[in-house]
Protein backbone atom coordinates (compact mmCIF):
# COMPACT_ATOMS: atom_id res chain seq x y z
CA UNK A 1 0.00 0.00 0.00
CA UNK A 2 1.30 3.48 -0.92
CA UNK A 3 0.74 6.74 0.98
CA UNK A 4 1.19 10.05 -0.83
CA UNK A 5 -0.32 12.15 1.96
CA UNK A 6 2.39 14.15 3.74
CA UNK A 7 0.62 15.57 6.84
CA UNK A 8 0.10 19.05 5.41
CA UNK A 9 -2.98 21.13 4.64
CA UNK A 10 -1.32 22.98 1.75
CA UNK A 11 -1.61 26.31 3.60
CA UNK A 12 1.12 28.26 5.35
CA UNK A 13 0.77 30.13 8.63
CA UNK A 14 -2.20 32.48 8.83
CA UNK A 15 -2.10 36.26 9.14
CA UNK A 16 -2.39 36.18 12.93
CA UNK A 17 0.52 33.76 13.28
CA UNK A 18 2.70 35.84 10.98
CA UNK A 19 1.88 39.03 12.88
CA UNK A 20 2.47 37.51 16.30
CA UNK A 21 5.71 35.99 15.08
CA UNK A 22 7.10 39.50 14.62
CA UNK A 23 6.63 40.42 18.28
CA UNK A 24 6.60 37.12 20.19
CA UNK A 25 9.79 35.12 19.45
CA UNK A 26 8.22 31.90 20.69
CA UNK A 27 5.59 31.95 17.95
CA UNK A 28 8.13 31.65 15.12
CA UNK A 29 10.14 29.10 17.10
CA UNK A 30 7.13 26.85 17.70
CA UNK A 31 5.79 27.28 14.15
CA UNK A 32 9.21 26.21 12.85
CA UNK A 33 8.45 22.75 14.23
CA UNK A 34 5.60 22.22 11.77
CA UNK A 35 7.68 21.06 8.79
CA UNK A 36 10.06 18.69 10.63
CA UNK A 37 7.23 17.24 12.73
CA UNK A 38 5.12 16.65 9.61
CA UNK A 39 8.09 14.94 7.96
CA UNK A 40 8.69 12.82 11.04
CA UNK A 41 5.09 11.60 11.17
CA UNK A 42 5.05 10.97 7.42
CA UNK A 43 8.19 8.86 7.71
CA UNK A 44 6.68 7.03 10.67
CA UNK A 45 3.46 6.38 8.72
CA UNK A 46 5.38 4.91 5.80
CA UNK A 47 7.32 2.64 8.13
CA UNK A 48 4.25 1.10 9.74
CA UNK A 49 1.69 1.35 6.91
CA UNK A 50 1.96 -2.30 5.93
CA UNK A 51 3.02 -3.60 9.31
CA UNK A 52 0.67 -6.17 10.89
CA UNK A 53 -1.12 -5.41 14.13
CA UNK A 54 -3.98 -3.37 15.46
CA UNK A 55 -3.96 0.24 14.28
CA UNK A 56 -4.57 3.59 15.95
CA UNK A 57 -5.45 6.21 13.33
CA UNK A 58 -5.11 9.84 14.41
CA UNK A 59 -7.08 12.65 12.74
CA UNK A 60 -6.68 16.29 13.69
CA UNK A 61 -4.53 19.40 13.80
CA UNK A 62 -1.27 20.61 15.34
CA UNK A 63 -2.18 19.22 18.77
CA UNK A 64 -2.00 15.72 17.33
CA UNK A 65 1.23 16.62 15.54
CA UNK A 66 2.76 17.48 18.91
CA UNK A 67 3.59 21.08 18.00
CA UNK A 68 5.02 22.80 21.07
CA UNK A 69 6.45 19.60 22.54
CA UNK A 70 10.16 18.87 22.75
CA UNK A 71 9.89 16.28 19.95
CA UNK A 72 7.20 15.11 17.54
CA UNK A 73 6.47 12.04 19.67
CA UNK A 74 6.40 13.95 22.98
CA UNK A 75 2.91 15.28 22.25
CA UNK A 76 -0.22 13.61 23.56
CA UNK A 77 -0.16 10.94 20.84
CA UNK A 78 3.33 9.76 21.70
CA UNK A 79 2.68 9.96 25.43
CA UNK A 80 -0.55 7.95 25.19
CA UNK A 81 1.23 5.39 23.04
CA UNK A 82 3.92 4.85 25.67
CA UNK A 83 1.30 4.54 28.41
CA UNK A 84 -0.68 2.02 26.36
CA UNK A 85 2.44 -0.02 25.68
CA UNK A 86 3.11 -0.13 29.42
CA UNK A 87 -0.39 -1.63 29.79
CA UNK A 88 0.36 -4.23 27.12
CA UNK A 89 -1.49 -2.52 24.24
CA UNK A 90 0.80 -2.25 21.22
CA UNK A 91 -0.96 -0.22 18.52
CA UNK A 92 0.42 0.77 15.14
CA UNK A 93 -0.04 4.55 14.88
CA UNK A 94 -1.05 6.10 11.57
CA UNK A 95 -1.06 9.83 12.28
CA UNK A 96 -2.93 11.73 9.55
CA UNK A 97 -3.12 15.03 11.43
CA UNK A 98 -1.72 18.27 10.02
CA UNK A 99 -0.67 21.56 11.57
CA UNK A 100 -3.23 24.27 10.86
CA UNK A 101 -5.97 21.78 10.02
CA UNK A 102 -9.57 22.87 10.38
CA UNK A 103 -12.63 20.67 10.61
CA UNK A 104 -13.06 21.05 6.85
CA UNK A 105 -9.52 19.74 6.29
CA UNK A 106 -10.27 16.60 8.27
CA UNK A 107 -13.37 16.07 6.14
CA UNK A 108 -11.82 16.91 2.76
CA UNK A 109 -8.22 15.69 3.20
CA UNK A 110 -7.78 13.29 6.10
CA UNK A 111 -10.96 11.20 5.88
CA UNK A 112 -10.35 10.43 2.18
CA UNK A 113 -6.85 9.19 3.10
CA UNK A 114 -8.38 7.06 5.84
CA UNK A 115 -10.90 5.65 3.37
CA UNK A 116 -8.16 4.89 0.86
CA UNK A 117 -6.25 2.99 3.53
CA UNK A 118 -9.41 1.17 4.52
CA UNK A 119 -11.01 1.03 7.96
CA UNK A 120 -10.72 -2.23 9.88
CA UNK A 121 -13.18 -3.37 12.51
CA UNK A 122 -10.60 -3.19 15.28
CA UNK A 123 -9.09 0.19 14.32
CA UNK A 124 -8.93 2.76 17.10
CA UNK A 125 -9.65 6.20 15.64
CA UNK A 126 -9.24 9.53 17.44
CA UNK A 127 -10.31 12.98 16.27
CA UNK A 128 -9.11 16.23 17.87
CA UNK A 129 -9.85 19.32 15.80
CA UNK A 130 -11.71 22.62 15.81
CA UNK A 131 -9.50 25.17 17.56
CA UNK A 132 -8.26 26.63 14.28
CA UNK A 133 -11.86 27.22 13.18
CA UNK A 134 -12.26 29.80 15.94
CA UNK A 135 -9.99 32.25 14.08
CA UNK A 136 -10.09 34.09 10.78
CA UNK A 137 -13.85 34.53 10.48
CA UNK A 138 -14.62 30.80 10.20
CA UNK A 139 -16.32 30.46 13.59
CA UNK A 140 -19.84 30.64 12.17
CA UNK A 141 -19.20 27.48 10.13
CA UNK A 142 -17.89 25.40 13.02
CA UNK A 143 -21.21 23.87 14.06
CA UNK A 144 -22.20 23.02 10.49
CA UNK A 145 -18.84 21.48 9.67
CA UNK A 146 -18.80 19.48 12.91
CA UNK A 147 -22.22 18.06 12.11
CA UNK A 148 -20.85 16.74 8.82
CA UNK A 149 -17.66 15.48 10.45
CA UNK A 150 -19.58 13.49 13.07
CA UNK A 151 -21.70 11.90 10.35
CA UNK A 152 -18.63 10.85 8.35
CA UNK A 153 -16.19 9.55 10.96
CA UNK A 154 -16.25 5.76 11.45
CA UNK A 155 -18.58 4.45 14.12
CA UNK A 156 -16.84 4.16 17.46
CA UNK A 157 -14.30 6.94 16.82
CA UNK A 158 -13.12 8.84 19.89
CA UNK A 159 -13.90 12.53 19.34
CA UNK A 160 -12.77 15.32 21.69
CA UNK A 161 -14.95 18.24 22.67
CA UNK A 162 -13.80 21.83 22.39
CA UNK A 163 -13.25 23.33 25.86
CA UNK A 164 -13.41 26.98 24.75
CA UNK A 165 -16.63 28.61 26.05
CA UNK A 166 -18.17 30.13 22.92
CA UNK A 167 -21.48 29.82 21.12
CA UNK A 168 -19.73 28.14 18.17
CA UNK A 169 -18.08 25.52 20.36
CA UNK A 170 -21.37 24.91 22.16
CA UNK A 171 -22.92 24.06 18.80
CA UNK A 172 -20.04 21.78 17.84
CA UNK A 173 -20.04 20.07 21.22
CA UNK A 174 -23.79 19.55 20.95
CA UNK A 175 -23.25 17.41 17.85
CA UNK A 176 -20.63 15.37 19.71
CA UNK A 177 -22.88 14.92 22.75
CA UNK A 178 -25.84 13.73 20.68
CA UNK A 179 -23.72 11.30 18.65
CA UNK A 180 -22.17 9.93 21.84
CA UNK A 181 -25.61 9.49 23.42
CA UNK A 182 -26.68 7.54 20.33
CA UNK A 183 -23.61 5.31 20.61
CA UNK A 184 -22.23 6.45 17.28
CA UNK A 185 -18.98 7.90 18.66
CA UNK A 186 -17.12 7.99 21.97
CA UNK A 187 -16.81 11.45 23.52
CA UNK A 188 -13.59 12.55 25.19
CA UNK A 189 -14.92 15.58 27.06
CA UNK A 190 -12.00 17.97 27.50
CA UNK A 191 -14.34 20.40 29.26
CA UNK A 192 -14.33 17.92 32.15
CA UNK A 193 -11.17 15.83 31.82
CA UNK A 194 -8.86 18.40 30.23
CA UNK A 195 -6.36 20.50 32.20
CA UNK A 196 -7.94 22.66 34.89
CA UNK A 197 -5.16 25.19 34.37
CA UNK A 198 -2.58 25.74 31.64
CA UNK A 199 -0.16 27.50 33.98
CA UNK A 200 3.30 26.09 33.28
CA UNK A 201 1.91 23.86 30.54
CA UNK A 202 2.25 26.08 27.46
CA UNK A 203 4.98 26.30 24.84
CA UNK A 204 6.74 29.52 23.87
CA UNK A 205 3.88 30.67 21.64
CA UNK A 206 1.46 30.61 24.62
CA UNK A 207 -0.98 28.64 22.50
CA UNK A 208 0.30 25.10 22.06
CA UNK A 209 1.02 22.83 25.04
CA UNK A 210 4.52 21.94 26.15
CA UNK A 211 5.39 18.39 27.25
CA UNK A 212 3.61 18.89 30.59
CA UNK A 213 0.51 20.25 28.88
CA UNK A 214 0.44 17.31 26.51
CA UNK A 215 0.75 14.97 29.48
CA UNK A 216 -2.54 16.37 30.79
CA UNK A 217 -4.19 15.87 27.41
CA UNK A 218 -2.75 12.35 27.28
CA UNK A 219 -4.44 11.52 30.58
CA UNK A 220 -7.80 12.67 29.24
CA UNK A 221 -7.45 10.77 25.96
CA UNK A 222 -6.13 7.63 27.61
CA UNK A 223 -9.24 7.50 29.80
CA UNK A 224 -11.49 7.76 26.76
CA UNK A 225 -9.52 5.30 24.62
CA UNK A 226 -9.09 2.42 27.09
CA UNK A 227 -12.73 1.24 26.94
CA UNK A 228 -12.52 1.29 23.13
CA UNK A 229 -9.31 -0.71 23.10
CA UNK A 230 -10.79 -3.25 25.50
Amino acid sequence: MHLDYRNRTGRGPGRAVRALGLVVPGVARVWAQSEPYADAWHTHNLEILNRPGRRWIVLGDSLSQGIGASSYDAGWVGQVDRRLQARGHHLQILNLSATGARVRDVIDQQLPVLNSIGVRDDDVITVMVGSNDLFGGRRSQLGHDFAELIERVPIGAVVTTLPQPTRATDQANGHIERAAAQGRIVMADLRVTGPGSWRGRLAGDYFHPNDAGYASLATALEQAMLPVIG
